[in-house]
């Protein structure tokens, strides 16, 4: 979308796993555009990318998982709302005309938060995403630089396929994943995993699941 005031215009290209990233990464290339032949000597980039739920529909598994975020599916008109996934910042170099710029977005297992819970539930189709771009542009002006502001109603919509976040986190969590804790019940339970004398935690929670399925029927 081109901002309004500076002409500047961003469009996200793509977004995929960085490949060497010692933790979860996903990276968006933004397309950044300035009409006429002026130079811009760097703009200062921030953005807000948040996740919005209603611009797909849902399979009835993923409506399942997708309970503790919404509610059940007759209650979606009302729960499903737009929700921040995070904010990222960039320095993009001087240019004149377009360039593309990378933009890191941290990706996170963690089924406390909002996105990663959102993320897990989803089995195919896309991510709706919606990026909001501010920031400041520098430009040459009569008297050094020249200083403009993107405003936030600047933004542009990526649907990213739901694969692509599959593919990030098999990359760096094989086959596991992995629920926070508190300290107390990490020794409970590894407590129970030695007195049973199983393998490991995993089998201890197996067990557990397995004893609470036999007491509920």
């Amino acid at each position: 979308m081109t901002t309004p005031g500076t002409g500047t215009s961003f469009t996200v290209v793509d977004v995929a796993p960085e490949p060497y990233a010692v933790t979860p990464m996903l990276t968006a290339r933004i397309a950044v555009a300035v009409p006429g032949d002026e130079p811009v000597h760097a703009i200062a980039l921030r953005c807000q990318v948040r996740i919005d739920p209603l611009r797909r529909g849902y399979s009835d598994d993923e409506a399942a998982g997708l309970t503790d975020l919404f509610g059940p599916r007759e209650r979606w008109a009302t729960t499903q709302h737009t929700f921040l996934w995070q904010h990222c910042a960039a320095m993009v170099p001087g240019f004149t005309g377009a360039c593309e710029v990378p933009l890191g977005l941290e990706c996170t297992y963690d089924f406390e938060v909002t996105a990663a819970k959102y993320l897990h539930a989803l089995r195919e189709g896309v991510l709706p995403l919606q990026f909001l771009f501010s920031g400041t542009v520098f430009m040459a002006g009569r008297h050094g630089f020249s200083v403009q502001q993107i405003p936030w109603d600047c933004e542009d919509r990526y649907d990213m396929p739901v694969s692509v976040w599959r593919s990030l986190i098999q990359q760096h969590y094989p086959s596991s994943g992995w629920v926070r804790l508190g300290h107390e019940t990490v020794t409970a339970l590894n407590a129970y995993k030695s007195a049973r004398g199983l393998l490991g935690l995993d089998d201890a929670v197996t067990e557990l699941l397995a004893q609470a399925r036999e007491e509920v029927r």
